[in-house]
């Protein structure tokens, strides 16, 4: 395995008023696994922990609790510049990701002038060798982030993550901000580049249709924890677990026979005042007296990792 999260947690304390402080359990007990060169694809509601697990696998969160280990290491124990070179993000909007004011061999070859010895030439030799890899031609290096469209700041975006030869690369809905026909083209893009250099992926997104396209495995998350977690293809062509059954019946992209399936109702509960019990209780159609009362915790079935009573 290149990459295994154990127990991952991250909480928020929030003032609830002046003398009672609240947490929002962002993350609250996130385990899995990812073999190398394999994508797996993360899915659930907005304010369901995506952005913050990719957030706390970069770092960029300091996590409550558990471990994260790249090829048998824990996190903790690696040098700062040994772990950009292992791991590396695509962010999601490519125009505020982007600084206005640097040309674009500056954007990509900055990961390389604050970790590497490279002359000021050979990085720009080596931004406009990415700009190849990623179909931009190597005269555009000198231009500005305003004068590209949005799929070639994209793909500017994938370059930079490109620059340090990372073998993991988190995707925060790289897509989303893309017209329809830009999109296959991105996605294409990352999966010859995880052909060619052998890169894994975590790749988060809204569009089950993108998702069930690009990757191996899928974990569906809700209120924080996972709910199902297992091969693409059996999560769906035959979803267990009410709430990612929802969530397919809503889509209008994915392939798959739906009439079985209710439509997902209700809002996402505040993470501030999650209910008691199973966090989907309230919203699900065979909700039993237990679910309110007890959390369930996952289990094996059919091949994949559930989290339901019912299943």
């Amino acid at each position: 395995m290149i990459l295994e999260v154990n127990n991952l947690k991250k909480h928020y304390p929030v003032n609830k008023s002046y003398n009672e402080t609240a947490l929002v359990k962002a993350l609250d007990g996130v385990s899995f696994k990812v073999s190398k060169q394999k994508t797996l694809g993360i899915v659930g509601e907005s304010g369901c922990g995506k952005s913050t697990l990719a957030k706390a696998l970069m770092a960029l969160e300091q996590r409550t609790q558990g471990s994260i280990e790249i090829e048998s290491k824990n996190i903790d124990d690696l040098h700062q510049k040994t772990f950009k070179s292992a791991i590396q993000m695509i962010f999601q909007d490519p125009y505020s990701s982007l600084n206005p004011r640097k040309k674009a061999w500056q954007l990509i070859s900055e990961p390389l002038q604050i970790n590497t010895k490279l002359s000021k030439k050979e990085c720009f030799e080596r931004a406009c060798e990415l700009m190849e890899k990623v179909g931009l031609r190597p005269e555009m290096a000198q231009r500005y982030p305003h004068m590209f469209s949005g799929g070639q700041r994209q793909r500017l975006g994938i370059a930079r993550a490109l620059a340090l030869h990372p073998k993991i690369l988190i995707c925060d809905e790289p897509v989303s901000a893309l017209d329809v026909s830009i999109q296959a083209q991105v996605l294409n893009l990352l999966m010859e580049l995880q052909d060619e250099m052998g890169l894994t992926y975590l790749f988060i997104s809204h569009d089950l249709h993108v998702v069930n396209h690009i990757s191996d495995d899928i974990l569906v998350m809700y209120l924080g924890k996972i709910v199902e977690y297992g091969p693409r293809d059996k999560v769906f062509d035959n979803p267990l677990h009410p709430y990612t059954k929802a969530l397919i019946a809503s889509s209008p992209s994915v392939k798959t026979d739906k009439e079985d399936h209710e439509p997902i109702s209700g809002e996402l509960p505040s993470p501030l005042n999650p209910p008691t019990g199973c966090a989907f209780h309230k919203r699900c159609p065979i909700a039993t007296k237990k679910c309110a009362e007890s959390s369930p915790t996952l289990k094996e079935v059919d091949g994949r990792s559930v989290s339901c009573f019912e299943v």
